[in-house]
């Protein structure tokens, strides 16, 4: 069994080095920089888009952090951190409002990009205060996102809540302070920061 991770410790990779982490698996470690290995044709045929994460597992490629998170789980499934059936209508849910509506209303609010409300009705989104309210609600259900144990869609989940309060990108309400305070006392989630913040010194060095 092959498993390569591809990634720079100053991106989104830093959420499947989390999951990988989580599931506790051997895998190789392939850091890229962005104006050269991300740009060349080793990893163009691996990933056309020329962004990471990526992950090959026996030679099947996976991109996107949430596919990366759901992928895992489910390949992995002595972790624990696939749905039960009774929770996957709040994991599907959340993971794809977290890799969607939320993704972009950030996106948008980070570039000063206010949508009228006419072109509101296009945006998946709506408007910002909306998603931003139905995040914090979502994370306020339950003590985890799907239910009331940690699955692989707190991983994507939790990592964006993390990244948008911590850059007042998204208020970080009292709800949102006790979620993170739940997942990010997760040993895998220590071992994942040390491991990034050690490939981003190395990076440093190297540059």
């Amino acid at each position: 069994m092959a498993l390569t991770f591809y990634t720079n410790p100053q991106s989104r990779g830093r959420i499947a080095r989390w999951m990988l982490e989580e599931v506790g698996v051997p895998y190789e470690t392939v850091v890229l920089d962005y104006q050269g290995s991300m740009k060349g044709d080793d990893y163009r045929a691996i990933n056309p888009m020329m962004k990471v994460p990526a992950i090959v597992h026996d030679g099947q490629v996976v991109t996107e952090g949430a596919a990366i998170c759901a992928y895992l789980a489910d390949a992995f499934p002595d972790a624990g951190l696939a749905p039960t059936p009774a929770e996957r209508a709040d994991y599907y849910r959340w993971l794809f409002f977290a890799a969607g509506p939320l993704e972009a209303a950030v996106t948008d609010r980070s570039m000063k990009v206010e949508p009228t409300a006419e072109q509101q009705r296009m945006a998946g989104y709506g408007n910002f205060d909306l998603t931003a309210s139905v995040l914090e609600q979502a994370v306020g259900r339950h003590p985890y996102i799907a239910g009331d144990r940690f699955t692989a869609a707190d991983v994507y989940v939790g990592s964006g809540v993390s990244w948008y309060t911590q850059f007042g990108l998204i208020p970080k309400t009292p709800v949102m302070a006790a979620y993170l305070e739940r997942i990010l006392s997760r040993p895998a989630y220590k071992r994942a920061g040390e491991l990034d913040d050690a490939a981003a010194a190395g990076v440093g060095q190297s540059g």
